[in-house]
């Protein structure tokens, strides 16, 4: 397949140019990610009558494809990072399409973990790309504006979600059929359009695993730890303890979205100007806190308006998240990118594996103990924030670092 050298890229169109096949697929994903998400507690408790541990375990099965994300260094021998990337986008919109042709558990489960396949493929490849296309010093701004066109896409599908589902009274059949088919339809118009950039660092091939980058690997176990929680039990607990239907569910993403189009750039200059620590610890605070908030709700009774309250405010703070990718590419060797992506991806999954089930469990018996074990994750995270030294760069990747003064690996 011929491919076009990345610094001769600016002499394409703008429409054809990798910064934009980079908003294309980031609009292109949440299409079906985000209507699978937003029907899925209606779904599974409505059809298939999960409790639970049910949701539990279906979120374990999801997380296994992230966990497995190392074996993107294998699939790269064969195949290029960008083709891997649309690919991974067709096989997500695809099985998203299926989702309702199997109601009952061991259908979902399937169904489920070859869209998670796409799913994380496709996140552990794109954030590869990101890195490698966007220049570091304007990194977080253009990641606050792709995070931003995600969002867009996303409000999209969910204001057609919440201005036709009661209207029409649509089936979950036709709601992820028609979502899951435009995110496959974007994805094979991203492989047409654009050519194969070619990046001028070869990425290696193999497993790569650094001790400098140690801060960085432990900041990704427990964002993926403390990101399942919130993903599989806030939403879940708006369906079952409140009752909500379809359309409040997707008109609350809604309010989110709405937030994160005007907050992601904000959160991108935010982090270009105070840095990746000062972001990171401010990120921790606030999900601290929140978490925390959750636990009251079933501690003091809090109506549903602080549930929906903190589910927004939950979303201000993952905003900043943008600043451990930044914070990585500060501080990575260029060829050691799309391998360190891939086990960054691995590491961040290793407690979604097991944590959505064994918490289902708890869930049954106290749900705010769920929320308090959040809020401890997030301090452990403020904790280790703490270890980024103000300018993070290969030789200065912790503020250990020079005290230590060892070589570069």
């Amino acid at each position: 397949m011929k491919t076009f050298p990345l610094e001769q890229a600016h002499s394409l169109p703008r429409w054809r140019q990798p910064v934009a096949l980079l908003f294309l697929m980031a609009a292109a994903m949440p299409i079906a990610f985000a209507t699978w998400s937003a029907l899925l507690n209606n779904f599974v408790i409505e059809v298939a009558q999960f409790d639970g541990s049910d949701i539990g375990w279906l979120h374990t099965v999801r997380e296994i494809p992230g966990f497995l994300a190392i074996g993107v260094i294998a699939v790269l021998l064969v195949m290029r990072e960008q083709v891997l990337a649309v690919t991974s986008l067709i096989l997500l919109g695809t099985a998203t399409a299926m989702t309702a042709w199997f109601p009952a558990m061991g259908g979902i489960l399937i169904i489920t973990l070859l869209s998670s396949i796409g799913f994380h493929y496709y996140e552990t490849v794109n954030q590869s790309l990101q890195l490698q296309w966007l220049p570091k010093d304007r990194a977080p701004q253009m990641l606050g504006l792709l995070l931003a066109a995600g969002s867009a896409a996303t409000f999209i599908a969910y204001l057609a979600i919440i201005a036709t589902w009661s209207l029409f009274d649509l089936s979950y059949n036709t709601v992820y059929m028609i979502a899951g088919g435009s995110t496959a339809a974007l994805a094979i118009l991203a492989h047409f359009a654009f050519p194969q950039f070619e990046s001028p660092n070869p990425q290696l091939k193999h497993m790569v695993l650094r001790r400098r980058y140690w801060l960085y690997y432990a900041l990704q176990f427990m964002a993926g730890a403390r990101r399942q929680i919130f993903m599989v039990f806030a939403g879940f607990m708006m369906v079952q303890k409140f009752g909500f239907d379809v359309h409040q569910v997707t008109t609350l993403f809604l309010i989110n979205l709405v937030a994160n189009m005007f907050v992601a750039p904000i959160m991108g200059r935010v982090v270009a100007h105070f840095g990746e620590r000062r972001a990171l610890m401010v990120e921790y605070t606030g999900l601290t806190l929140v978490f925390l908030a959750y636990g009251g709700i079933y501690w003091f009774g809090w109506g549903v308006m602080v549930a929906a309250s903190l589910y927004v405010i939950d979303h201000f703070f993952f905003a900043l998240a943008l600043a451990l990718k930044t914070y990585f590419q500060k501080i990575a060797a260029p060829e050691d990118i799309a391998p360190t992506a891939a086990v960054a991806f691995t590491i961040n999954h290793i407690a979604a594996v097991f944590l959505p089930a064994g918490l289902g469990y708890i869930w049954i018996v106290s749900p705010s103990s769920v929320f308090v074990l959040a809020a401890g994750m997030a301090a452990t995270s403020f904790c280790l924030a703490m270890l980024i030294p103000r300018h993070p760069e290969p030789g200065n990747e912790t503020i250990f670092s020079p005290m230590l003064a060892a070589p570069a690996e």
